[in-house]
């Protein structure tokens, strides 16, 4: 008799899946008053090519700072911080459901995506990605609907 092995590729996780938006009270957002439109956002998961480029840019962006300051590890400033999470959610963003940022319609893809993510006012929508995109069991097969 020989044992079941487990295909561990079976685990894989999805390439992409989405967030449930939700306002800086915790409570889930929506599009229209009937609670029909859900406001999500829809992402590379982190196995996805575009999550490697993100991470080499921040691996060389945090050597160049340490290059940059004689070898000593400095952390970025609160502006830099800001637009570097935002490039770096944007390029991970596939695309936003049920809702739009700002009044120039000409904002469209990363473009759009990275202004959203640099305004400090939304910083509750730019941590909920940023974390649900750090959680790799947010991209299990059965997540993935993007």
């Amino acid at each position: 008799m020989t044992k079941k092995l487990l295909n561990i590729a079976s685990l894989a996780v999805a390439a992409t899946a989405c967030v449930h938006v939700k306002n800086a009270a915790g409570e889930p957002l929506y599009a229209d008053a009937e609670r029909k439109l859900p406001v999500r956002i829809h992402l590379h998961g982190p196995g996805s090519d575009i999550a490697s480029v993100v991470e080499g840019r921040q691996t060389a962006r945090s050597l160049k700072r340490m290059q940059d300051n004689d070898g000593k590890v400095t952390a970025a400033t609160p502006e830099e911080r800001r637009a570097e999470t935002a490039d770096d959610l944007a390029a991970l963003t596939v695309r936003f459901e049920n809702f739009t940022y700002g009044e120039d319609e000409t904002l469209t893809g990363e473009a759009l995506f990275r202004a959203a993510y640099a305004d400090p006012g939304l910083g509750f929508i730019t941590r909920q990605v940023a974390r649900f995109f750090g959680d790799w069991g947010n991209f299990n097969g059965a997540s993935s609907n993007a």
